[in-house]
């Protein structure tokens, strides 16, 4: 990750064996952090510090699973979430956030959302986000 938050592939080119996890959050620790833990897990990872910058990428076509906090300066994850639907309606998204209440939870996955996570949260529990969200068949 480079220190301007810009999207940056873990080491190169994309290995298309492995699964693109796409992480958008405005801390730059929580990102050097999910695509640590992400490419430790065999996952190809990207990650920016907002949703503007991931939709310019161009990379959303390639992304298997979008991990997204909710709370960021300019688009927040819940706009981020429905401009994906518009653009890329098969990308699954997984919520962070620091203030996953009950009512962010439903209104997340009420939107198609496969988890709402409370910061800070289980490298397990993320995992099995992800993995579920990348189960076959997983509208």
């Amino acid at each position: 990750m480079d220190a301007s938050g810009r999207g940056e592939v873990d080491g190169g080119q994309q290995d298309k064996a492995r699964p693109l996890v796409c992480v958008v959050d405005d801390d730059g620790s929580v990102r050097r952090a999910l695509c640590t833990l992400l490419r430790s897990a065999g996952f190809d990872s990207h990650a920016w510090a907002g949703a503007q910058e991931f939709l310019h990428a161009g990379l959303a076509a390639q992304c298997r699973c979008l991990i997204a906090d909710l709370r960021m300066p300019g688009m927040d994850g819940f706009e981020l979430q429905q401009s994906l639907r518009r653009s890329h309606p098969g990308v699954p998204v997984v919520f962070i956030s620091a203030h996953a209440d009950e009512p962010a939870r439903r209104r997340a996955l009420a939107a198609g959302a496969v988890d709402l996570l409370g910061k800070p949260f289980s490298e397990s529990a993320l995992l099995h986000a992800v993995h579920r969200a990348l189960e076959p068949g997983r509208p």
